[in-house]
């Protein structure tokens, strides 16, 4: 049933998120030029608000968890699992006093509406796979804007997509070179379930019903943990959550 209804309600779905993004990438444009970075994130914040509630046509709930008491004055390292790219706008969204950023395929800064504009400018880190001098060096100029800035990071660990679910080994590369820049970051997991099943049938049809939810967990305590320790706490805390 999930699939035959995505069916009729996958283009519903994909003309909302379309035209979202097209639309705002002019409030963008105006915002980043005219009024700088602050003026700039809101425009991303509310972008994001639309994305994660355009699952609404294909009547699938978002729910975020959040129990934690996250400071707000203190850079975090967001890691999490990853099973597809409808994880990415509630983080954004339901963090946004966070100011998450993340790091992306240098190829993803061209072509895509709002989103490329976003990655551009937004202050993440967009690193090239085939030149690993280049993409520590970016991570690294992250790191230190997070420091600076007070902003924060997500890493999808895993280093690619779960597209059944299952977690796969998370690698410590990434949180290792951003501790090296922001050591006073905090590590905080974040367990997604059945995001990868809208996709479970590919782009098209897309499933209908699912049940979205991102629980944030509780943080890693970093006393004398290297970042392999501290890699792999997040990961059993994630799987515990996941029951994997």
């Amino acid at each position: 049933m999930n699939k035959f209804l995505g069916y009729i309600f996958t283009p519903v779905f994909y003309i909302f998120f379309f035209l979202t993004l097209i639309i705002f990438q002019p409030i963008q444009w105006i915002c980043f030029r005219f009024f700088g970075y602050k003026a700039h994130k809101v425009s991303v914040d509310y972008l994001n608000f639309f994305l994660t509630y355009c699952q609404v046509f294909l009547g699938n709930s978002t729910t975020f968890v959040n129990q934690q008491d996250l400071p707000a004055d203190r850079p975090i390292i967001f890691v999490a699992n990853h099973q597809s790219m409808y994880d990415i706008p509630g983080i954004i969204w339901f963090l946004r006093k966070h100011h998450v950023k993340f790091i992306s395929k240098i190829e993803l800064t061209k072509g895509i509406p709002s989103i490329s504009f976003n990655l551009k400018h937004g202050g993440g880190a967009n690193i090239n796979r085939k030149d690993s001098k280049q993409a520590v060096s970016e991570i690294i100029k992250l790191g230190r804007r997070m420091k600076d800035n007070t902003w924060s990071a997500m890493i999808f660990a895993e280093g690619t997509r779960a597209k059944d679910g299952r977690m796969k080994p998370f690698q410590v590369g990434g949180i290792a070179t951003l501790l090296k820049a922001a050591p006073n970051a905090m590590i905080v997991p974040i367990a997604i379930e059945n995001s990868w099943k809208i996709v479970q049938y590919g782009a098209f049809p897309l499933s209908c019903g699912e049940k979205i939810k991102w629980t944030v967990l509780r943080p890693v305590q970093t006393a004398g943990l290297n970042p392999e320790d501290l890699t792999l706490a997040a990961e059993q805390a994630i799987r515990k959550a996941l029951n994997q």
